[in-house]
């Protein structure tokens, strides 16, 4: 599969940055337990997506999902990194760096389809919007989705980089 268009990320100003931090900080209290409800909604309306997990691939049951060790530790790996992109919003190289490492590893390791990022990101925010919906106003919207626009974005620039071609 090629992939689709690179997209560009917008520019994330001072204010959204605030405002993705703040909504993080009360998200990431919860790592486990929001990341787990990202992965379990992502695999229930993509669950092609599953095919790159060995351990629950067959898993059907939302509940055995949300039993499982091995989803649990994969959604606070996703959790970890996506803390890690957002404590260094400031610092455009670690977000680089970070968000590179993740797309070379999933693109050569494990050979995942680059548009499950989109996916994932897109499942990422209902599910944050769904679980706190005080925080999550228009203009938090907006400043999410320049988020899950820019891990897409980088992420797939890496998958460009190491010349994927599926």
């Amino acid at each position: 599969m090629e992939i689709e268009r690179w997209e560009r990320s917008e520019e994330i100003s001072d204010a959204e940055k605030k405002v993705i931090q703040d909504i993080w900080s009360r998200v990431y209290a919860n790592c486990e337990d929001v990341g787990v409800s990202i992965l379990i909604r992502f695999f229930v309306n993509f669950p092609s997506a599953k095919q790159y997990f060995s351990q629950f691939k067959h898993m059907e049951d939302p509940l055995e999902m949300e039993r499982s060790l091995q989803l649990r530790k994969h959604a606070r790996r996703v959790m970890g990194a996506i803390n890690t992109v957002v404590e260094n919003l400031n610092d455009s190289e670690k977000v680089s760096s970070v968000l590179a490492l993740v797309g070379k590893a999933h693109a050569l390791k494990h050979k995942v389809e680059p548009i499950y990022f989109k996916k994932l990101t897109g499942v990422m925010l209902e599910v944050i919007a769904e679980e706190y919906p005080n925080d999550f106003t228009p203009e938090a919207h907006g400043a999410w989705t320049k988020m899950k626009t820019l891990i897409y974005t980088h992420v797939t620039a890496a998958y460009k980089e190491v010349g994927w071609a599926q």
